[in-house]
């Protein structure tokens, strides 16, 4: 069934992709900052084809055909189209990095080919060469007594078609993970040459016995997309030993895209095809850099001033004005409710919460859900020495988290040691939640401190996207959340819940009878969605009704949206927007109705069946008006955006807003720093003792100059 207010998944993704490249062509960014979104547009192709492109190319394989429940694709359809939106995204990147380069060679920042260099550069090359490179290279030739080689995901090589006694054998050299992949020429300016480049020249010197006919950098990159469930893993025995070797199968899986540094002989190009088993249509031709990763550190090889010209003022994560840090954190929660929203807001209370939790005598437990993790993190420092104090620490680490596998089967093992009890989730369902308790008890009975957050436990990221934290001592959410953990640890996921919204069980079910409420009233509902996308063509479907119902839906959804909003009849009273910035957003609110009836939650899914119907994901419902208000800030903020914002068309583009003559233009993220840095310089809220009563907490809300 087609539908005409729904649009396929993965073409608006590339939409969304698009989004992220137009950033490198915005002239108010600054230039460094331009390239970095260049890098991050180039890793979120490659997990694209990895993930998505790998998905598609198994179904189409199956004898079953699987058609596309939004677009009436079949999957070898859907495969048509993307490679040759691909190849027009390709096009561009080539358009914006070629005027971004020459904008960054007057500031001395010069992406160098070999001949553009100086004699004197040269020889220094061949130096570096000889000394540091090609020991380490293992080339290879193919023929009868060497076969070829398997081409690992996402690595450079240098392949060439040698000429031997008149016939043509190909060689590959890949670029070992050793070498740095841009090599800095000596002097005052920042001018490097990638290094692949330099093995290109000197390859001559490697196959010094043999004729190269023509030679060219390439980058393969492989399908990833393995499936925990897959009969070939059973996961019953030693879910880590079986993770490691998930990890080791995924880099053999079969080739889904070839990338050239240059276009080469049709023979040549035949070859490659036949041995990846790829089509011409697979097969993209960029003079730029396979991988960018090597932008963000561009900017600690410039000068002071050179850099703070050209990449994003410093921001740090301000402090909360809620908290006291000199003040005991537990004591503070138990007063009143909280949010935390990040990167504008330091996750510090969080941590501090978890360092006093560690040692504080009336904690008997603490138990955390975890999906993703730094690589240096204080919140395992502390739960490990919450454990080592004897209390009873639970942390559910999901191993299958897509490409932290290996971080999280270090971490599992550093808790493990500590004495921390480790649950790896369930077989068919990743566990994707974000939720920590602290269990209390003293001579009243047993409390609960319950944080739920959109986003992951991970103090890097918490820097870089936009999230939010709610911390809350109200018993009946510490109840769920007791309930909810207890559930995890016997495995079950059919329990009801009062106040949290749990999948698969009952979120998706909840989501729609809560549309199904403004439904009823009309032309008065009002819901207001913050999503980073929403595929699940159920929830689709209840949200096209409600537009027919006359309900006033508002929607900002930074990525895949799959439903179409302005089809006349169906979704005539829907708004979407996309905002894509210096921070990722990422946190996930619903909101159902308007005023004092309003129903608010926050939560760790998106409306994507995955989500819905395939992972463990909580929504907490947001009760404490105060944080209420915060919530609503941002989310107005994010409404108001006509800098960073498109709207969603009906036929599936985006369009920048058009700001009314003499509209201020507001950036939502500048505009929420600015607020942050205000709300900084205020002292904390004096508490009173015990939980703050409703009125009291009006009371000194209004002190603090907030209604």
């Amino acid at each position: 069934m087609v539908r005409e207010y729904t649009q396929n998944r993965e073409l608006s993704w590339l939409r969304f992709n698009e989004r992220v490249l137009d950033e490198a062509a915005d002239e108010t960014v600054p230039l460094l900052e331009r390239l970095k979104f260049v890098s991050i547009f180039t890793s979120n192709l490659d997990e694209f084809f990895m993930i998505r492109v790998g998905s598609l190319t198994e179904l189409m394989n199956l004898k079953e055909s699987s058609i596309d429940n939004k677009s009436g694709m079949t999957a070898q359809q859907q495969l048509s189209a993307i490679y040759e939106a691909v190849g027009v995204l390709y096009q561009k990147k080539e358009r914006i990095c070629s005027g971004l380069e020459k904008q960054l060679r007057l500031h001395g920042i010069c992406n160098l080919s070999y001949r553009e260099l100086e004699s004197e550069e040269k020889k220094q090359l061949k130096k570096y060469f000889s000394e540091y490179i090609e020991p380490v290279l293992s080339p290879q030739i193919v023929d009868e007594h060497h076969p070829f080689p398997h081409l690992a995901n996402k690595v450079v090589h240098i392949g060439a078609m040698l000429d031997v006694k008149g016939r043509e054998v190909f060689a590959v050299v890949p670029v070992p993970a050793i070498l740095p992949p841009i090599l800095f020429l000596r002097g005052d300016d920042c001018r490097y040459i990638r290094t692949e480049e330099v093995i290109a020249e000197y390859l001559g010197e490697i196959f010094s016995s043999y004729k190269i006919k023509e030679k060219v950098s390439f980058c393969v990159t492989r399908n990833a997309d393995i499936n925990a469930g897959d009969e070939e893993f059973d996961f019953g025995a030693d879910f880590r030993k079986k993770m490691k070797k998930v990890l080791k199968q995924r880099a053999r899986l079969g080739a889904v895209r070839l990338e050239l540094s240059a276009r080469i002989s049709s023979r040549f190009l035949a070859y490659l095809g036949e041995r990846l088993g790829l089509l011409p249509a697979q097969v993209y031709v960029t003079g730029l850099p396979f991988k960018m990763d090597y932008a963000f550190d561009l900017a600690g090889r410039l000068s002071a001033d050179k850099a703070l010209a050209l990449t994003y003022s410093a921001f740090t994560p301000q402090k909360n004005p809620e908290f006291d840090l000199s003040q005991s954190m537990i004591r503070q929660i138990q007063q009143r409710d909280a949010v935390l929203s990040f990167p504008y807001e330091s996750m510090e209370p969080f941590i501090r919460l978890l360092k006093e939790a560690s040692t504080a005598p009336e904690v008997i437990s603490i138990k955390i859900t975890i999906y993703r993790l730094a690589r240096h993190a204080k919140i395992v420092e502390y739960l490990c020495r919450a454990a080592e104090n004897g209390k009873d620490v639970t942390a559910i680490i999901e191993l299958r988290a897509r490409f932290d596998e290996q971080n999280n089967i270090d971490w599992s093992e550093r808790l493990e040691e500590a004495g921390c009890r480790v649950i790896y989730g369930f077989e068919d369902y990743k566990v994707h939640s974000k939720v920590c308790q602290i269990t209390l008890r003293d001579k009243g009975g047993i409390h609960y401190i319950t944080q739920i957050g959109t986003g992951n436990y991970n103090e890097k990221t918490a820097r870089q996207y936009t999230d939010l934290s709610l911390i809350t001592a109200d018993p009946a959410i510490g109840s769920d959340a007791a309930l909810f953990f207890k559930n995890m640890a016997i495995a079950n996921l059919s329990d009801r819940y009062e106040r949290l919204l749990v999948s698969p069980r009952s979120l998706k079910s909840a989501v729609i009878e809560l549309i199904n409420e403004e439904i009823a009233k009309g032309a008065e509902g009002r819901i207001l969605l913050k999503l980073n996308s929403i595929t699940d063509i159920d929830i689709i479907e209840k949200l096209k009704q409600a537009s027919c119902a006359g309900v006033q839906i508002r929607m900002i959804v930074r990525g895949i949206c799959c439903l179409l909003p302005g089809i006349a009849g169906k979704t005539e009273n829907i708004t979407i927007k996309s905002i894509v910035g210096r921070f990722l957003e990422h946190s996930r609110v619903y909101c159902f109705g308007s005023g004092s009836e309003e129903k608010m939650y926050i939560s760790s899914a998106d409306f994507m069946t995955r989500n819905t119907e395939r992972r463990v994901e909580v929504a907490c419902p947001v009760f404490d008006p105060t944080c209420k208000q915060e919530i609503h800030r941002i989310l107005d903020a994010c409404l108001a955006d006509n800098t960073k914002g498109r709207y969603l068309q009906a036929d599936g583009t985006y369009c920048k807003p058009q700001p009314a003559e003499g509209e201020k233009k507001t950036d939502c993220q500048q505009l929420l720093m600015a607020q942050a840095i205000e709300a900084a310089g205020r002292a904390p809220i004096v508490r009173a003792a015990g939980r703050t009563p409703g009125r009291l907490r009006r009371f000194l809300a209004g002190l603090t100059g907030r209604s």
